[in-house]
């Protein structure tokens, strides 16, 4: 140790320059990060079936706001240098066929699609809003503030989905359980691997 029996190492295993919880923000980051990337994938699985669609219009606005959630989860994970789920391959087809497959079911099925996931991410973000207070509001206000305004963004498009007939779709109540189980299972893999 140097004088005054300070160590010269920058980080640990707990806590990173900042006094972050770097096992907590790391998990945060990478989970949101992939979550941002299925999302994308789901609504380029959409547009592919649904895109010249009367619905396509509104699908590709979601999807925009995806891929600006996507871009800044990108900058997040360089600047807390935080590695990606290696699920992301798995991710990106996974996410094709399930927006393309509730596509396939016409309009509604989309929606209710739609409304599965945004429910289930606006509430996992909930949850991670929940963790980052407890922590210290001070210390992640710039995290807090994305992670509110994406989950402000994902509840309107599970609005959205409302309004376009997602309860109509076939079979909706088992699609949206069945979504919203594939949801949490894809959050608890992406947080750990």
């Amino acid at each position: 140790l140097p004088a005054g029996g300070v160590s010269l190492r920058l980080c640990s295993t707990r806590a990173a320059a900042g006094g972050i919880n770097k096992p907590v923000i790391d998990r945060i980051i990478r989970v949101d990060h992939a979550g941002e990337y299925g999302a994308n994938r789901i609504y380029a699985g959409q547009m592919a079936v649904l895109g010249r669609s009367s619905v396509g219009p509104i699908i590709q606005q979601m999807w925009n706001q995806e891929k600006d959630h996507l871009k800044k989860f990108n900058e997040l994970m360089v600047a807390y240098r935080v590695r990606p789920t290696v699920l992301l391959p798995f991710w990106n087809v996974a996410g094709f066929v399930l927006g393309a497959g509730s596509a396939l079911l016409g309009k509604k099925g989309a929606m209710a699609c739609t409304v599965a996931v945004e429910e289930s991410i606006s509430d996992h973000y909930n949850s991670q809003i929940r963790t980052l207070v407890e922590e210290d509001p001070e210390k992640y206000k710039e995290l807090l503030q994305i992670i509110k305004q994406f989950r402000d963004d994902e509840r309107e498009h599970h609005d959205i989905g409302l309004e376009h007939d997602a309860e109509a779709a076939p079979a909706y109540s088992v699609l949206k359980t069945a979504i919203q189980l594939g949801c949490k299972a894809a959050i608890f893999l992406s947080e750990r691997i």
